[in-house]
């Protein structure tokens, strides 16, 4: 959970702690372990459970992982956990606002039920720099996040900047029955993998970015004319032959395949001071 800053207007039952985070536990044990087994987790891994709650995943998982980092704000959470997990010396309780966390310098995977009103957040944080040590992750989110993130209908440039170097699936939903308090919608699974072979290199990222933000700003538009502003008329007519395109297309419906062919276009053909820009503080507001 996190702090009160974020406000959720879900109704607290079931004499819960105040809830301001959005964050719903789950109480059905087969459903705990198959997201823990989902994972895949070994002896040698360095596992994250962001809004840890009371600790029912956090308890499987200290059987599994090297070591397990359970990341809580509330302050009754906290307390139980540490008691629940007193034992586990490999698991370590923080007591810390999830965005305010420092993700680890060395590889590590998520395993999280994390809070619905800042699921886009969370996302950015493990997503947004793609040299950073997150390597995979299984999460819980509410079934719409799980949707946009995973559709092929793109609305946002730092989702299909996340595609270039992580696959991301939707795995199955999850009824809103088995948590506590219940939520209004439903929940799903999702499934984070870093790709084998990214389709732009890590150290592009930057630029990638770039030209993703400046491309979406119209997502409707045709690539003709959302590309403009980038490519030259020959080169556009050059670049949809290789993208497969005979007629107009938005460039909302692009794949992440065609987006690292366009990226690939741009590097090789387009001079650089045609290439639009991107801050690295804009990251952290998108």
């Amino acid at each position: 959970m996190t702090q009160k800053k974020y406000k959720n207007t879900n109704k607290i039952t079931r004499g819960a702690p105040n809830n301001f985070s959005g964050q719903h536990l789950i109480h059905n044990k087969k459903l705990i372990h198959e997201i823990v087994d989902q994972a895949k987790i070994n002896t040698h891994d360095i596992v994250l459970d962001l809004g840890a709650g009371k600790g029912a995943l956090t308890a499987v998982l200290s059987q599994k992982a090297g070591k397990v980092l359970a990341v809580e704000y509330d302050i009754k959470f906290v307390e139980i956990l540490k008691r629940k997990l007193y034992q586990h010396p490999n698991t370590k309780v923080i007591h810390e606002d999830i965005l305010q966390f420092c993700l680890p310098t060395k590889p590590f995977i998520v395993v999280s039920n994390i809070p619905y009103s800042i699921t886009t957040p969370i996302m950015k944080m493990l997503l947004n720099k793609p040299s950073s040590g997150f390597q995979r992750g299984v999460i819980v989110m509410e079934k719409g996040a799980a949707k946009r993130f995973t559709s092929n209908l793109v609305k946002d440039p730092y989702v299909i900047a996340w595609k270039m170097w992580f696959d991301i699936q939707y795995v199955k939903e999850i009824s809103r029955k088995n948590f506590s308090p219940p939520p209004s919608v439903d929940s799903a699974i999702i499934m984070i993998k870093r790709k084998a072979k990214p389709l732009v290199p890590l150290p592009d990222y930057l630029t990638f970015w770039g030209m993703a933000d400046y491309v979406l700003k119209s997502r409707c538009l045709s690539i003709d004319i959302a590309l403009r502003g980038i490519f030259t008329p020959p080169q556009i007519k050059y670049l949809k032959r290789n993208l497969g395109i005979k007629n107009e297309l938005s460039v909302a419906s692009l794949s992440e395949q065609q987006w690292g062919i366009i990226f690939e276009t741009m590097v090789r053909h387009v001079p650089k001071y045609r290439w639009p820009k991107i801050k690295k503080e804009k990251l952290i507001h998108f």
